[in-house]
C-alpha cells in the first residue's frame, strides 16, 4: 500500500493584540455550564478565555454603590 500524503491546513487562531500576565482560573462544571451557556448567546461565539475577558470587562464597569 503507498503512503498518502495529505495536507492538513490549520487556520491561526486569533489571539489579543497585546499580550498580557497569564491567569490561570479553576470553574466548577456548573459555572463552566454558565459561562459555555453565555457565550453561545454571543454573536462571535468567543472562546472561554475570551469570554472570561468579557465578562471581567464587564464586571469591573459596573458602578458599585
Amino acid at each position: 500500500m503507498g503512503k498518502s500524503t495529505r495536507e492538513i491546513t490549520k487556520s491561526p487562531k486569533k489571539r489579543a493584540a497585546v499580550t498580557g500576565d497569564p491567569v490561570l482560573v479553576r470553574v466548577q462544571p456548573d459555572m463552566a455550564k454558565q459561562l459555555d451557556d453565555w457565550r453561545r448567546n454571543q454573536d462571535d461565539l468567543p472562546g472561554r478565555p475570551e469570554a472570561i475577558r468579557r465578562l471581567v470587562e464587564l464586571g469591573l464597569k459596573m458602578k458599585t454603590k
